[in-house]
């Protein structure tokens, strides 16, 4: 049962609120000044703040501030009335979750604090799994604790010590390298080298040079003789990225090394044995595309003696908190040692949580580091977060809200008021972001900031 702490000086709102918060199953305590409020804070466990504006003493906003240095998870939501609305806004910039006007209908009240409260679970649970990351729901930089990430944590805790070919696939920035380096660094390797190939970064004639080497004179060029990569990984690991990537000619001429052990230098006739260990990764499907005559059986049922599939970030959502939390240390301390940002509020989490990563965890990762050089806070909150991440921020409209006998034609344009207003607040009011948030062209944007007079 969620304890909710209700901050205001009128004797009859809190007692009224606390009634009906009771008949949704909440517990609520009272406060008639923000001082109590800190009091009742630094004692009790508490899921939710809902604060009055405009208090003696000391103001909601100030109490607000005072919360959010005690924790700075905790959503806290204003109370104000209609002559109040800006400075409710400005608590929003300050990490107030949100605001409701008075007099307000029970059910929105109720609705903006059950979310409030399920975001505050997701960020609670996060705080409690921090000392945790770094042995129970990690691996070696492997951040999640969703089902497919432990089963992951076990293959490879399994197929490191063993010499053993893995296939890893996965979408771009869904982590495969670092899956590789897992395996590597856990097994009886971990001390000979871990060499690092990618197969779409070299024209066929080039990548051939690069695996295999190549004698002096070999070709135009080839002033000394030079190593390949198979040598080089000799006694270690050689890590194929973006397999699917390699051409058919050179299919054949891995499948047999891998079959015999040995190599000839470009150029070269001297076979030169070898002892390295393959892990291979692609973003394709292997499979398919040994229907499809890209790529050999043979050589796809040679690596493929442990396969590991990494699913998309979207796929495993609840380790995005746990990702969060790490790539904002990681960018506080290691990177960029002078910025304030020592969190992410809610709100901001619950977006990120909803957002369909296309780019996966690298995408997240850079959203992150953005936003811990760009905050404009201690605390990250949705503004400081890319536009496209923020497009799905609206809440559903509440048709019920509408009054009775009012039109479809006057509805609309009040709907599609405020849409803009909001899209230029979002943008900074740039209007050609506002443009695209909307879906529409500048200059249809300014058409319709003129019939609105809404000023830019």
């Amino acid at each position: 049962m969620e304890n909710i702490l209700i901050v205001d000086d009128e004797k009859n709102y809190p007692r009224i609120i606390g009634e009906i918060l009771q008949e949704e199953g909440y517990t609520s305590l009272t406060a008639s000044s923000g001082m109590e409020a800190l009091d009742i804070l630094n004692n009790e466990l508490i899921d939710l703040v809902l604060t009055d504006v405009k208090m003696p003493g000391m103001s909601g906003i100030q109490l607000l501030e005072k919360i959010k240095e005690i924790n700075p998870d905790i959503p806290v939501i204003i109370m104000t009335a209609y002559g109040s609305v800006e400075k409710a806004v400005g608590a929003m910039h300050k990490g107030a979750y949100t605001f409701i006007l008075k007099p307000f209908e029970n059910q929105t009240l109720i609705a903006h604090i059950a979310k409030a409260i399920s975001v505050y679970r997701i960020v609670q649970e996060n705080s409690m799994l921090r000392n945790a990351i770094s042995s129970r729901y990690s691996f070696d930089n492997i951040i999640g604790k969703s089902k497919p990430m432990q089963e992951i944590y076990e293959i490879i805790k399994k197929v490191a010590p063993s010499n053993a070919s893995a296939l890893i696939e996965g979408e771009s920035g869904t982590g495969k390298e670092l899956v590789a380096k897992s395996i590597h660094y856990n097994s009886l390797r971990k001390n000979k080298p871990l060499v690092v190939v990618n197969c779409s970064a070299f024209v066929e004639t080039l990548l051939e040079s690069e695996l295999f080497g190549h004698e002096k004179g070999a070709f135009t060029g080839a002033g000394t003789m030079k190593k390949g990569r198979f040598e080089i990984s000799d006694k270690g690991t050689l890590f194929l990225d973006e397999i699917g990537e390699l051409p058919i000619s050179l299919q054949v001429k891995l499948l047999r090394v891998l079959q015999e052990k040995t190599i000839e230098r470009v150029g070269g006739t001297q076979p030169i044995p070898v002892d390295f260990r393959l892990i291979a990764a692609t973003n394709k499907n292997l499979e398919d595309e040994v229907k499809k005559g890209h790529f050999r059986e043979d050589l796809y049922y040679r690596l493929n003696v442990v396969k590991v599939v990494i699913p998309p970030l979207r796929e495993r959502s609840e380790d995005i908190p746990l990702l969060i939390k790490h790539f904002i240390d990681k960018y506080t301390r290691e990177q960029h040692a002078g910025s304030n940002v020592s969190g992410i509020n809610p709100e901001a989490i619950k977006i990120l949580c909803d957002y369909q990563w296309q780019g996966n965890v690298r995408e997240l990762e850079n959203t992150i580091e953005r936003s811990v050089i760009l905050g404009s806070g201690n605390i990250i909150t949705p503004s400081d977060l890319p536009l496209q991440t923020r497009q799905d921020m609206s809440p559903p409209l509440d048709l019920d809200g509408i009054p009775e006998g009012v039109g479809l034609v006057e509805t609309l344009a009040a709907v599609e008021k405020r849409m803009i207003q909001r899209a230029m607040k979002l943008s900074g009011n740039v209007q050609t972001k506002a443009a695209q948030l909307l879906g529409i062209g500048k200059s249809g944007l300014n058409q319709k900031l003129k019939k609105f007079n809404i000023d830019n």
